[in-house]
């Protein structure tokens, strides 16, 4: 299949990365934005944690959902066509988010952020994997990553400001035009041509994908309101499992796959896959758990919780293009020994929380673990996708971008489902031995209610201490896979491969 931007010897078509990049930006702002006001959210629409945390799942479940047929729609559409879907699709949910006055409204509005998004990350790193030569690509995931994790680095500070001197609902007033302004640039800037590609959507597929996948999800995500035990939850998980195993052994016998589980014939890159799974699974809880504990537990101000994660988020922005320059010289092995290291260190740290913890000693906390985690996951995700011959980078990127979605959502989930399910036991426990202290001595309304209080916030930083003494357990299973890191050479170097490569166009026309 022949593209404007396939042609490894012309120039970069920078034009075009610059203004992908520009639309991921804006959608890695909106994931960042959000986590901050979260607490505000709470206590605005009188929701749980268990209940906001869809905000963060829900727009993982559809990003998991859709992100399978990326390949698909990046074969069959152009560049051009797809930035537009996309970017207007983000648009109308930032809109509808916007005007949110109850949760099932502002999820909804998520939801349809989702579905932008889920086009606009594979795209832009399928553009990334054809426009540069193996040799130069760290370098140019580097600068690609500098770009996107300065979004993190300015989110939560100007989410605290937003929410602590207006409605969080200014949040999306304040992106909504500039994603207008974005979509209209795309429109008239990008004029990419592609030939007409005469291959179809599997609807019983992505039937299939969206039931398992979502079924999985889901579960994980009521768990934290109904239990563990409840039929509602291991159901939905089993139904979700057994769908989606129907769902790969179709994808295993198909001609032309939507999402190609061959990709996982070349051991880098299922390596990388496994560890950006559970490193994501570990990782992703920590944007709902800690600001919980910064603002409701230590009643830390918005503005001064975004603050917090700045220093972090500046750390990776800086890192991103050193790791890349690294990465080319040494491989991603030592890279990512190194920083799952200090992931499971600060992890467990993380864990042990008091209401004594100073600001500044959670400052240095996430950065140090920020540092960290600038050092894996870009290394790790470029090896594996290294090893793949060129015409599965689509499905490669496509397959780490679901499954980093999914493990995300699930570790979210699990996490908050731990944090929730703790909290109740640390409650009961703290409870009985207040009551126990207290020997029956009366107390005033005003006292039982001081009381109250109290214990629901010891209670609830058990919970958290316990959902990132998880996560370390977690972090400590992607460590050990890192050790196992070789340095990927491409697949396509060997003659059957590059046969392959060329009768793939010819059979895409047929």
């Amino acid at each position: 299949m022949e593209h404007a931007i396939n042609n490894k010897t012309d120039r970069p078509p920078y034009g075009i990365l610059a203004v992908l990049m520009i639309g991921a930006f804006i959608a890695f702002l909106n994931n960042t934005l959000l986590n901050i006001a979260l607490p505000s959210i709470m206590a605005d629409l009188k929701i749980e944690a268990a209940t906001v945390q869809w905000l963060t799942t829900g727009f993982m479940l559809v990003n998991g959902i859709l992100i399978p047929a990326t390949a698909f729609l990046i074969e069959k559409y152009t560049v051009r066509r797809l930035f537009i879907v996309a970017m207007g699709l983000f648009t109308i949910g930032t809109l509808v988010a916007g005007v949110a006055h109850v949760f099932p409204v502002l999820l909804a509005g998520r939801m349809l952020q989702a579905s932008g998004s889920a086009i606009m990350m594979p795209l832009l790193m399928n553009v990334m994997l054809i426009s540069f030569p193996v040799e130069k690509r760290g370098a140019a995931m580097g600068v690609f990553g500098l770009i996107l994790m300065f979004a993190p680095a300015i989110g939560p500070t100007l989410s605290g400001w937003i929410v602590e001197h207006y409605d969080w609902r200014m949040l999306f007033h304040f992106l909504s035009p500039i994603a207008a302004v974005i979509l209209l640039l795309g429109g008239i800037l990008l004029k990419d041509k592609k030939e007409k590609v005469n291959i179809r959507l599997d609807i019983f597929s992505l039937t299939l994908s969206s039931i398992g996948f979502g079924g999985i999800l889901y579960g994980f995500s009521s768990a934290g309101n109904k239990g563990w035990d409840s039929p509602h939850v291991y159901l939905t998980i089993a139904i979700g499992v057994i769908t989606l195993i129907w769902f790969i052994v179709r994808q295993s016998k198909a001609d032309r796959p939507m999402l190609n589980f061959g990709v996982y014939k070349y051991p880098m890159f299922a390596l990388s896959s496994a560890i950006a799974m559970t490193v994501n699974m570990a990782l992703f809880s920590g944007m709902i758990l800690i600001p919980i504990y910064v603002q409701t537990i230590r009643g830390i101000s918005p503005l001064d919780a975004g603050l917090m994660m700045l220093p972090g988020a500046l750390v990776m922005a800086i890192m991103s293009p050193i790791t890349g320059r690294l990465f080319d010289k040494i491989g991603g092995r030592i890279l990512a020994i190194v920083g799952l290291a200090i992931i499971v260190a600060t992890t467990y740290v993380f864990s042990r929380l008091t209401t004594e913890t100073t600001y500044s000693q959670l400052i240095v906390l996430n950065a140090v673990r920020m540092f960290g985690m600038s050092m894996v996951m870009m290394p790790v995700s470029t090896n594996g996708l290294n090893q793949l011959p060129r015409r599965l980078y689509p499905h490669g990127t496509a397959m780490n971008n679901t499954l980093n979605q999914v493990a995300g959502a699930i570790g979210t989930a699990l996490l908050v489902t731990v944090m929730s399910t703790r909290t109740e036991t640390h409650a009961a426990e703290i409870a009985k031995e207040a009551a126990m202290a207290n020997g029956g001595t009366q107390m005033t309304e005003a006292a039982m209610a001081e009381m109250q209080q109290q214990v629901l916030m010891r209670a609830m930083l058990g919970g958290i201490n316990d959902a990132f003494f998880v996560a370390t357990f977690i972090a400590a299973v992607a460590l050990v896979l890192a050790f196992f890191i070789k340095r990927a050479k491409p697949a396509e170097d060997t003659i059957e491969e590059t046969k392959q490569e060329k009768v793939m166009p010819k059979l895409a026309r047929n």
